[in-house]
């Protein structure tokens, strides 16, 4: 039998860890290896092969063969990027507005935030990623996209084919922020820097007025706080004032409760105006009660905040549709909400409203979902997260979105009232993304594009804050 190193592994049951610490190289070097990105050395194959106990001529042979169909993942780690490639804007830049650059930018959902005002407007973005990458040109037409790894672009490149940016938004993923080190340390294009480290880079040779540096709640405590301070500390060495909050997405009118940690800079060290909430609604966060987690006042005194906008405010003039099914025209005669009205955007085409086709076995589990796991009879599932397997309340905003939204074992997705899960229209719904937004891609990778963005709306409260802060 032939077999790569995962597969050998796997029959050693051998943890990643405990296998790339035995040979000497990262965990992140050894999942290259394994989904076929990259061939190892010849000496670092023998030490494997007697690591897993397997006769190295038979690894080279079966390592070979994953080479030429690679595993290919979706983040800096495992992702495999074409080189160098360029969409180009579909029409020139305004040049009486604020140019914004997006790094790491996906679908764009947060810089999309920016042009909600008429103040901003999107120049370039970078991603990893081809589909992400299509649908932010798609959605961003004076925008240049740069389908490129963020450690290899030329800053040079971004400022001589685009306006110099006003602002720099980004959120890199977090792979290596436990090694991140102080920023006059950093030089271009070494093999060293993590991504936090790139867009810090890029900030310095751009210099633009502000930067945006948004990310996961859970980089607070990461590291024992050390990584959030390393981060703020290299953002100031190069002259940016600097302030953060974690911001939840209900408290301002997006039906669910999303949270994010976001930091804000300033060249020129003006201080940044935090928009307070508008909204109110009951949640823990991540956070905890913190001083830097901005969050409205307690009931007693939030009598003038509006309630959060729930599920069934959002998506309550959709049709129904049973799992398999979809339907491509909005309910006729139904009295829109506020938010339906704004979230419609004057389309008259409804898309992507079409509800994942759910084997027999999770069609019986749905019909007896509950509020959470514990819901379920005795025995119907074996395994799972309190969360799994539930449906959600239409009378409250949602529960943070995944990147499995469309399949009830991964998270609380399940439709309020109807048996199946979410469809991607009502992902899209939820995270704040206009019906006339455009999505390309297959069915997966478009709600995989909804699961992972920033909802616009938190975007189009930094660039507020920007604009009352200048």
């Amino acid at each position: 039998m032939v077999l790569d190193i995962r597969s050998a592994r796997q029959i050693r049951k051998m943890r990643q860890r405990d296998l790339a610490s035995a040979v000497g190289i990262s965990l992140h070097e050894l999942m290259k290896l394994e989904r076929g990105l990259v061939m190892p050395s010849k000496k670092l194959l023998q030490q494997i092969s007697y690591c897993l106990e397997i006769d190295a001529a038979q690894l080279i042979v079966g390592q070979n063969k994953l080479c030429e169909h690679p595993l290919t993942g979706e983040g800096y780690v495992t992702g495999r990027p074409e080189s160098n490639i360029k969409i180009p804007r579909q029409r020139n830049p305004d040049a009486r507005k604020k140019a914004v650059l997006d790094l790491f930018c996906g679908v764009g959902g947060f810089s999309f935030g920016f042009e909600m005002h008429e103040a901003f407007q999107v120049v370039a973005g970078v991603d990893l990623l081809s589909d992400r990458l299509q649908t932010f040109s798609c959605n961003h037409v004076a925008a240049n996209a740069y389908g490129q790894d963020i450690r290899t672009i030329s800053t040079n490149v971004l400022d001589h084919e685009n306006p110099r940016p006003f602002v720099i938004v980004g959120g890199s993923p977090c792979q290596g922020f436990s090694s991140i080190r102080p920023f006059r340390n950093v030089e271009r294009h070494d093999p060293r820097n993590n991504l936090a480290e790139e867009f810090c880079r890029i900030v310095h040779e751009l210099q633009p007025e502000w930067i945006v540096f948004e990310n996961v709640v859970g980089m607070l405590t990461h590291n024992k706080g050390q990584t959030l301070r390393a981060i703020i500390g290299a953002f100031e060495e190069i002259g940016y004032r600097t302030s953060y909050k974690v911001l939840n997405a209900a408290y301002y009118g997006l039906p669910q409760r999303r949270e994010r940690l976001i930091i804000v800079g300033n060249r020129q060290g003006k201080p940044f105006k935090w928009n307070q909430p508008t909204h109110w609604c009951e949640h823990r966060s991540m956070a905890g009660k913190q001083e830097f987690v901005l969050k409205p006042p307690e009931r007693l005194f939030s009598q003038e905040l509006k309630p959060a906008i729930t599920i069934n405010e959002a998506i309550h003039d959709l049709p129904p549709v049973k799992a398999g099914e979809r339907a491509i025209a909005y309910q006729e005669n139904i009295e829109l909400t506020s938010y339906e009205t704004f979230i419609r955007n004057q389309a008259h085409q409804l898309t992507m409203h079409e509800a994942t086709d759910h084997s027999a076995r999770m069609l019986e589990i749905i019909r007896q979902a509950g509020a959470n796991i514990y819901a379920l009879p005795p025995g119907t599932v074996t395994s799972g997260f309190s969360s799994c397997y539930s449906r959600l309340n239409p009378e409250e905003p949602s529960v943070t979105l995944t990147v499995n939204f469309v399949h009830p074992a991964s998270n609380r997705c399940i439709h309020p009232t109807q048996d199946r899960a979410l469809t991607p229209r009502e992902g899209a719904r939820l995270q704040g993304f206009f019906d006339t937004f455009e999505f390309i891609g297959t069915r997966s990778q478009i709600v995989k594009q909804i699961g992972n963005a920033v909802p616009p709306l938190l975007g189009r409260i930094i660039a507020q804050g920007i604009l009352e802060s200048d």
